[in-house]
């Protein structure tokens, strides 16, 4: 049994899709294990940019049978647009090649509206896609499992129960106008109809793939600072974003994992509240934030929202490093680099006149926190057609083996642009 994990070793949006997009080349099989269309991944294959939210990346390649695992939270109107988009595209969508967890939980009306009101009265900066509030009833034991879906009149009927139950919340914590149960009860059991040539049983179809000596990658939505319970708590995801939540969002044991990557980009971006210590304002953050202008710029695949940017913190990569077991790194976005001189790298955090190695759980401690940098001289080549770690310029190349050093991880592919071919492998 072998199953290589590739996760976000940041706040996410490191570039997880185009990474899966070149690793799925030579895998069998692509599995998604947590989070919900909250995530978003822009692919770019020449002239034309893919956007995926819940499908697996892996669906771009011919192929490859693309898993959405028990671990996801499944909205099926949206799930239904986004199939729509990938086969605009002229790319086959079919249950020969995507897979729905029937344990999958469903993100139902009522989650949405839950999301949204918690929002306005002063949330942490969520998508509102309802990812939350699907999690909370999923460990209530209140929510519905995408299996229902398999019996669409029945399964509109849950969808009806759970709204008049989420109504009298709405009203009564909320002050928020009902929503209409029986236009939900419609609309979800029309989506059923159209999606349960989908659902399967996920884990017979991926442990039948590894006894079959088949090459599983399993592909995680956010990131490891993101996660419910090892990420900057309460401003994280709602699922376990971790190596860990391969295990549970996929039914798979510790030693079928062989090869853990980890992607991080050359700096450090997040999007939404809580502490960033290397954060960046002014015209620098100007500059690695670019101008929204092409799909390699900081603008949310998902939201659109301007991302916060600054340098790279080591510090929270080295913890990403350690918790996830990550074999090896993938840096992306290392051309937005040149021409800055120096780069900085945070090696360290200052807090109260001491000096930090280690990345805080508590949040409160980490907003107090001030970064120690190492500079470095940058570089002023243009990358973005370099295909040979030999042939990036000198000082491109001390700032990867930095990294490598300070993570405590070996940087095994480079990306240099957002084309598929922009990528160096060492």
């Amino acid at each position: 049994m072998s199953i290589t994990v590739l996760l976000g070793a940041q706040w996410g949006d490191e570039g997880k899709g185009r990474i899966t997009d070149a690793l799925a080349a030579e895998a069998d099989l692509v599995a998604r294990f947590n989070g919900g269309d909250n995530a978003g991944h822009s692919i770019t294959i020449g002239a034309r940019v893919v956007k995926l939210h819940l499908i697996p990346s892996g669906i771009l390649r011919e192929g490859c049978l693309n898993v959405i695992g028990n671990g996801v939270v499944v909205n099926p109107i949206n799930a239904l647009r986004e199939i729509a988009e990938v086969r605009a595209a002229g790319v086959d969508v079919s249950p020969r090649r995507l897979r729905i967890s029937q344990a999958a939980h469903v993100i139902l009306p009522g989650h949405l509206a839950l999301d949204a009101a918690r929002e306005a009265q002063g949330g942490i900066g969520t998508t509102k896609r309802g990812i939350g509030p699907a999690y909370s009833d999923k460990v209530a034991r209140l929510g519905v499992r995408a299996g229902a879906m398999a019996d669409p009149r029945a399964f509109g009927e849950a969808v009806r129960q759970h709204t008049v139950r989420v109504n009298r919340l709405l009203e009564a914590e909320f002050d928020q106008p009902p929503l209409d149960a029986d236009a939900a009860a419609e609309s979800y059991a029309e989506a059923a109809e159209q999606l349960r040539p989908f659902l399967d049983n996920t884990f017979q179809v991926i442990h039948n793939a590894l006894r079959d000596g088949l090459r599983v990658l399993a592909e995680g939505a956010q990131a490891t600072l993101l996660d419910i319970d090892h990420g900057t708590y309460p401003f994280v995801t709602s699922s376990n974003a971790t190596v860990g939540g391969v295990l549970t969002g996929l039914g798979v044991p510790p030693q079928a994992i062989r090869r853990v990557i980890g992607v991080c980009k050359a700096f450090t971006t997040r999007v939404g509240g809580g502490p960033f210590v290397t954060e960046l304002e002014g015209e620098l953050a100007l500059r690695l934030r670019g101008t929204g202008a092409n799909p390699w710029d900081e603008y949310g695949t998902t939201t659109g929202r301007p991302r916060r940017v600054g340098w790279l913190d080591l510090v929270a990569l080295r913890y990403a490093v350690q918790l996830n077991g990550i074999t090896e790194l993938a840096l992306t976005k290392l051309d937005v680099l040149c021409g800055l001189n120096p780069v900085r790298l945070c090696t360290a955090y200052r807090h109260n006149g001491e000096t930090l190695t280690w990345f805080p759980q508590d949040s409160d401690v980490l907003a107090e926190c001030a970064p120690i940098y190492e500079d470095l001289p940058g570089w002023s080549e243009d990358v973005r057609n370099v295909r040979r770690f030999k042939d990036l310029p000198v000082h491109a190349q001390r700032f990867v083996e930095r990294v490598e050093s300070l993570a405590g991880a070996p940087v095994r592919l480079i990306s240099v642009g957002p084309e598929r071919e922009q990528l160096i492998w060492r």
